[in-house]
């Protein structure tokens, strides 16, 4: 099943390096809560290609399943790599927030991936099937 899902792999490996990794000692901000919004995003982008790799595949899950696999997992990831950025390093901290941010973007790719992808995509075949049947 874990070969249906690379680019998730990917992301997932790509979430835990940056996480982990000892930051640059200059702290460039755009805007007041920048830090927050690449939160978001890393665990939209996360989540999203989760959610289109499954669309993609084969496998088919239930509801419970898939939210387990797609909001819990992912949100339980964040809530780990948390605790070891506080615990397990010396060069990160844990905070509450980054965990709140990572949340809303776990969140943010379920309604993109679990409501509006499926419905555009459907759209798009019903579309795509009545221009045929016109011509």
């Amino acid at each position: 099943m874990l070969r249906a899902f690379p680019l998730t792999l990917l992301c997932v490996a790509l979430v835990w390096y940056l996480c982990l990794l000892k930051p640059p000692s200059m702290r460039v901000s755009l805007f007041a809560g920048t830090d927050k919004m690449v939160h978001v995003l890393m665990y939209l982008g996360l989540c999203g290609t989760l959610w289109w790799e499954y669309h993609r595949s084969i496998y088919r899950l239930s509801v419970l399943r898939r939210w387990v696999c797609f909001v819990l997992l992912p949100v339980l990831m964040s809530g780990v790599i948390e605790l070891l950025q506080e615990y397990a390093t010396l060069y990160r901290s844990g905070d509450w927030r980054d965990l709140a941010a990572n949340t809303l973007g776990v969140l943010m790719g379920a309604a993109w991936g679990g409501w509006w992808l499926p419905w555009w995509t459907k759209r798009r075949s019903g579309a795509k099937s009545g221009s045929r049947a016109s011509k």
